[in-house]
């Protein structure tokens, strides 16, 4: 039997559509069991794209690893559906069962978001919980993932479970797994998971387990309060939240100066922002009508991630009708946390590295002593500066926040890809909240004084060097060019960047004293540039993370000094492309 051309092996074929069919006649959704029908009957028909299509969704099982689940939407053990959140759950059940031992009752809290299906997974975990006769807390509604991370924390949970697909696009969804309770170490509490535990728990997953063998109760879980009710959630959360900007006496008569415009992105951070902004004293908030309320179909973004381009013009836009002072636009599960200023008669959006400088130096002045500041190692290496110029110590760590919210002793941590941790007693994640607050605290004392976000960031250039960063990404429909592009590097690293000689190449796959093996190439020149060269972890991408710094021996230099140190970057850039793309 051939698809127009193609060569199909009838056996093959057979045990495909078997496959499929015994995976549409145990579904408990009848959209995707419909939707799997469908194309059953399609490929019965000669339909070669639906052939294609089918073969996909049955190539495999979708992995379970650290960054839990995330995928399309759809019918199938290699989407996100029903049957796989279920026998996800049957696993960490499992997982959370081998630890208790008998010993205890393991205690598990579920948040979702406002994507598909996100609170019917959520549900389907929660039976699948209480049936292991645990105890469960359900959120009462779409919140933000750290209202989430924070429950874990605030409830001694031995787990958290956060359905969310963060800024992917509408049709993905995903599945994300804290920790906590008597599974792990204080730094770990209310963390996302790392190795082995993911590793355990994905051996525990019966990735062939019929449903209708999963213990599933329809009831016997606590749904947390809800809005306006006595022990709401989400304002227990902000309440948590708000002395972070209140170590002396309060500034409502500063912050209420402050013009701020915020952008939900269409995610479920819109409401929580808004209070945490309001109940922090800052009463000239205007919100981004369009992208305020939750919309799983993100209609005015084509990505709904505050870093695309495009993304936040509808911010800038209201920001210049309103005359604001300060832009704030987390991501749809509100975990991240974008900004815009006004710099030199422009609207910009900050970098995500200028944002950890600004909320690591802010943080830094009012931290007990012995608390460190951290960033993962492809952020700026400005925070180390700041770190050291505030008598503290500093730690990189691998890229990825549950690495960083698990250093020992840990005050601010955040990573380039706008991510900030500014109260890990708290929230031990990436938080898009809090960072918010605190960064319009900063944005209003700078105002009060006469000064601005932009005049801040000199300041930091002008005492520690001018730091650029940027990013060059090449994407890959042959996965194979991009270990062979590593193994280049490895091998043949260039000579020189940026018309300056490459004075030290270091391979990370072997690890260092302070970080595990991971796979990553680090170049720097004597110039004191610095490249790191690593794969994607989540996309067809090689992605080069740069930067350089110019040190600055006059505050009037400031400006010039970035100017160089721009163009410096823009070159190494333009290098490292014709590098990496040369046959």
């Amino acid at each position: 039997m051939s698809f127009e051309g193609k060569s199909v092996n009838h056996t093959q074929k057979i045990q495909l559509l078997d496959a499929a069919g015994q995976w549409a006649a145990q579904d408990p959704d009848s959209q995707t069991q419909e939707e799997l029908q469908l194309l059953i009957q399609r490929v019965n028909d000669g339909d070669a794209l639906a052939f294609e299509d089918i073969s996909d969704r049955f190539s495999g099982v979708l992995e379970f690893g650290t960054a839990g689940l995330r995928a399309e939407l759809g019918a199938g053990p290699m989407r996100m559906n029903r049957v796989v959140v279920m026998r996800t759950a049957a696993g960490i059940a499992r997982f959370l069962a081998e630890k208790a031992n008998g010993e205890y009752t393991p205690k598990v809290v579920i948040g979702f978001d406002a994507r598909f299906n996100s609170d019917v997974f959520a549900k389907d975990s929660a039976g699948v919980f209480a049936a292991a006769g645990f105890e469960v807390l359900l959120m009462p509604s779409a919140l933000p993932a750290p209202v989430l991370a924070w429950a874990v924390r605030e409830f001694s949970a031995e787990a958290g479970v956060m359905v969310t697909a963060s800024h992917n696009p509408p049709r993905d969804n995903g599945y994300k797994v804290y920790v906590g309770g008597k599974i792990t170490d204080e730094s770990g509490r209310g963390a996302q998971i790392v190795s082995p535990i993911d590793a355990q728990i994905a051996s525990l997953i019966d990735y062939g387990q019929p449903v209708a063998q999963i213990p599933r109760a329809e009831n016997g879980w606590k749904v947390l309060p809800a809005a306006g009710a006595e022990g709401d959630i989400e304002a227990a959360y902000l309440a948590s939240i708000r002395p972070i900007i209140d170590a002396g006496q309060p500034q409502d008569s500063v912050r209420k100066n402050l013009r701020i415009v915020v952008s939900a992105m269409h995610g479920v951070g819109g409401h929580t922002m808004r209070q945490a902004l309001l109940n922090a004293g800052f009463t000239d908030v205007h919100m981004v009508a369009e992208q305020e309320h939750p919309d799983p179909l993100f209609p005015t973004v084509k990505f709904p991630n505050p870093e695309e381009p495009g993304a936040i013009d509808l911010s800038l836009e209201l920001a210049r009708t309103v005359g604001a002072d300060l832009v704030i636009a987390n991501d749809p599960d509100a975990d991240r946390c974008a900004a815009a200023i006004l710099d030199n008669g422009s609207w910009r959006m900050l970098r995500g590295d200028e944002v950890g400088w600004l909320l690591g130096d802010q943080v830094s002045k009012t931290l007990p002593e012995g608390k460190k500041l951290a960033n993962s190692i492809v952020s700026s290496r400005m925070l180390a500066a700041i770190a050291k110029d505030a008598g503290r110590e500093h730690e990189e760590t691998l890229t990825g926040f549950k690495w960083i919210s698990r250093v020992e002793d840990l005050g601010f941590g955040y990573e380039e890809a706008l991510g900030y941790c500014v109260a890990p007693d708290l929230v031990r994640d990436k938080d898009g909240i809090s960072a918010g607050i605190v960064l319009a605290d900063l944005a209003a004392q700078l105002k009060a004084a006469g000064s601005t976000i932009a005049g801040r960031l000199d300041e930091l250039a002008a005492k520690h060097g001018v730091h650029v960063t940027d990013q060059l990404s090449l994407r890959f429909t042959d996965l194979a060019q991009i270990p062979a592009l590593m193994d280049k590097i490895r091998n043949d690293a260039p000579a020189t960047l940026g018309g300056s000689e490459v004075s030290e190449v270091t391979d990370l796959s072997q690890g260092t004293e302070k970080l595990p093996a991971t796979n990553a190439m680090v170049l720097h020149t004597f110039c004191g540039s610095r490249v790191i060269v690593r794969p994607s972890g989540t996309e067809p991408k090689l992605k080069c993370y740069l930067e350089t710094i110019e040190p600055v021996d006059d505050p009037a230099e400031v400006p010039e000094a970035r100017q160089r140190a721009t163009a410096k970057v823009q070159a190494i850039k333009e290098e490292l492309a014709a590098y990496l793309n040369a046959n």
